[in-house]
């Protein structure tokens, strides 16, 4: 096998792997700001076209835009991005995050996003190491980033992703890779009538509506990479992580009550916590709670 003594060497020298590992994981964190830019501007395209064809008007021919075209450009003057502009973390520091035309703030989730994936993919290079395992944490970690941040933006957890997250869970458990097929199973339907549960006893409570249908999914997904033991740990680092959050920010930022939060970012939060140290701390929970 040709990149047989490449990936030797890398598994003979841990901390080069996981320094690759973290490079590629800010490469992909550029990316995912496209991503988390522009499939809901894609989404809200689609919504119009469907609209416009369910009511028999005419639909005007637009220009293509996906996750590979338009070049990206400033939003305020068009200006093209060039591909030193495009250096993760270090153009944004070079150009003092704003443009280099018009001199519009660049946003500081930008160099965030990169920064994150580059340390999630570098920790799981350096946890797992040269395994097969290995790449499939990362389209793990990259699909819960991209997420998470679609969904502080837009409370929108997109089908286009946690359908799919779900069901490559499943696939890549049917030789137990993360969990034992049957778990996966499991966790795949337990986690979504979980979250479906409680929000319909919720709205029978409160005739509101407490959470959207893409959290189900998302936790659906989770379940289905992770297996239903981990569940439990999940939803509750997710709403301790979101209460928390939400006193702080009603506290000290003055938001408003009534506004919804997000919890697509803190169930992607449990969904990391127990993807790292999920057995540690079921083990511990376990140990402390006298089950044998």
């Amino acid at each position: 096998m040709i990149f047989a003594p490449m990936l030797d060497l890398l598994g003979a020298q841990p901390a080069l792997f996981t320094s690759i590992a973290a490079v590629f994981g800010l490469l992909v964190g550029s990316f995912l700001n496209v991503v988390i830019h522009r499939l809901p501007l894609m989404m809200q395209r689609e919504w119009h076209e469907q609209c416009a064809w369910i009511n028999g008007e005419t639909l005007v021919e637009s220009k293509a835009y996906n996750l590979v075209i338009p070049r990206s450009a400033c939003p305020k003057c068009d200006h093209l991005i060039t591909w030193y502009e495009n250096i993760p973390v270090l153009s944004w520091l070079v150009l003092r995050g704003r443009c280099s035309s018009c001199g519009t703030p660049i946003s500081r989730r930008y160099p965030l996003v990169e920064i994150l994936t580059g340390v999630l993919f570098g920790y799981a290079a350096w946890r797992w190491g040269v395994e097969i395992k290995t790449p499939f944490v990362w389209g793990l970690l990259a699909s819960l980033v991209a997420l998470a941040f679609i969904d502080l933006d837009t409370q929108l957890l997109p089908d286009s992703v946690t359908l799919p997250l779900a069901w490559v869970g499943l696939l890549v458990n049917l030789n137990g890779l993360f969990c034992p097929l049957d778990q996966a199973v499991i966790g795949a339907v337990a986690g979504y009538l979980t979250l479906w549960s409680i929000y319909h006893l919720f709205k029978v409570l409160t005739g509101k509506e407490g959470m959207g249908f893409g959290d189900f999914k998302l936790l659906a997904a989770l379940g289905a990479w992770l297996g239903w033991k981990m569940l439990l740990p999940i939803v509750l680092a997710a709403s301790l992580a979101g209460a928390l959050i939400g006193i702080v920010m009603i506290t000290f930022a003055g938001r408003d009550r009534s506004k919804p939060m997000p919890f697509g970012p803190w169930l992607a939060l449990g969904g990391l916590i127990a993807l790292f140290w999920g057995d540690g701390l079921l083990q511990f929970w376990l140990g402390t709670s006298g089950v044998a």
